[in-house]
């Protein structure tokens, strides 16, 4: 798979690691910045990752900022963009079964850095199957539709 992976300066260690664990699994990373701890806003890396996604031009995303929290807030601003921000592996792993989200997104004042690889390991390794859980997807985005008329 090709993954997108993106950080602010909180998370730029975090995303390096990950960066090259990713690689190590057999995926292909494609960066998106930041490339230094220098300060920066997170909102167009996000917004550039998303890019990405919604182009075809990567599979999945991996956002990272110091909790999470503001990566899938700014993520979930794009149509089409479903990003869920993820602590744990079962959130890792329902982001993906049940929710179908191209994007996860890591604290990296939240997780260490091995928490963090199992994550990442439980969403690249999984793939949404629908079921009932399609239907609820197809539900939000015919809402999203509706408010883009």
């Amino acid at each position: 798979m090709k993954i997108v992976i993106g950080s602010d300066h909180n998370a730029y260690e975090l995303k390096k690691m990950l960066k090259e664990y990713i690689e190590v699994l057999g995926h292909e990373v494609i960066d998106v910045g930041c490339n230094s701890t220098d300060e920066i806003d997170y909102p167009n890396v996000a917004f550039s990752a998303c890019e990405y996604i919604n182009n075809g031009r990567a599979d999945r995303g991996i956002l990272c900022c110091g909790t999470g929290i503001g990566m899938a807030m700014a993520a979930n601003k794009i149509p089409g963009i479903r990003a869920a921000q993820c602590h744990d592996t079962y959130s890792a792993e329902r982001a993906q079964l049940s929710n179908n989200a191209q994007i996860i997104t890591l604290g990296s004042k939240v997780v260490g850095p091995e928490v963090a690889k199992h994550i990442i390991k439980t969403y690249l390794s999984l793939n949404f199957e629908g079921g009932n859980s399609g239907r609820k997807i197809a539900q939000i985005m015919a809402k999203e539709a509706e408010h883009l008329k």
